[in-house]
């Protein structure tokens, strides 16, 4: 289980997150939602230490959370942050390395990915020739790569058509079946609703509410 605990980020006089306190449980998707600008982002770059804290702590398992613990985490930003020049192969393959696979290994995951999303047969095309959409599954392929021990999730289903949501849905599944904690936040309530087994609400930098979907 990650858990946050009274999590809070000032910017100068602004307080943008304002001791946030939430449970992230193991083999849950946790659906995490609010208007622009309620702290959701910077809360995820919080935890991926990202952005420094100005109080409170992360906690993984109930140990605070480390650069170590960090490295085997899944995240995709809400900005993409792949390179638009590079092949989609390619730089797959270098990230999972970075997450100490094995070149072999990773190419093999990376294809395996990019194939059940449709793009076995772009393997070699450049990131920049892609449609938005189809570069969102690319960024999402990157965050499961190594098989994480958490996923943290900024908006992955934007961009996406019905049938790479439901390939998403799929991949998430098979995560949290095995264990994994997901947080991931997204505007399309009626998705966070059906799949989440918790939310997490916030606005102006504060939970105003969190349980499951009934609860709420």
């Amino acid at each position: 289980m990650l858990q946050v605990r009274n999590l809070t980020r000032r910017f100068g006089d602004k307080t943008a997150v304002d001791s946030v306190t939430f449970d992230i449980p193991s083999g849950q998707m946790t659906g995490f939602v609010g208007a622009n600008g309620a702290g959701k982002t910077t809360t995820m770059r919080m935890i991926m230490g990202v952005l420094s804290t100005t109080s409170g702590e992360i906690l993984l398992d109930g140990a605070p959370l480390d650069a170590e613990a960090r490295s085997s985490f899944g995240y995709m930003p809400e900005e993409r942050g792949l390179y638009p020049k590079q092949p989609i192969l390619d730089q797959l393959v270098y990230l999972g390395q970075l997450h100490r696979m094995s070149s072999t290994d990773a190419r093999k995951g990376a294809t395996e990915l990019l194939e059940r999303f449709g793009l076995g047969g772009r393997t070699k095309d450049k990131l920049e020739s892609l449609s938005l959409g189809n570069q969102q599954r690319v960024q999402i392929a990157a965050s499961l790569l190594h098989k994480p021990s958490v996923l943290i999730l900024d908006e992955p289903f934007s961009g996406l058509d019905p049938v790479a949501v439901d390939s998403m849905v799929e991949l998430l599944r098979e995560r949290t079946s095995a264990g994994v904690p997901v947080l991931f936040s997204s505007h399309q309530l009626d998705l966070v609703d059906r799949l989440c087994d918790n939310m997490v609400v916030l606005q102006q930098g504060k939970v105003i509410a969190s349980g499951t979907g009934d609860d709420l």
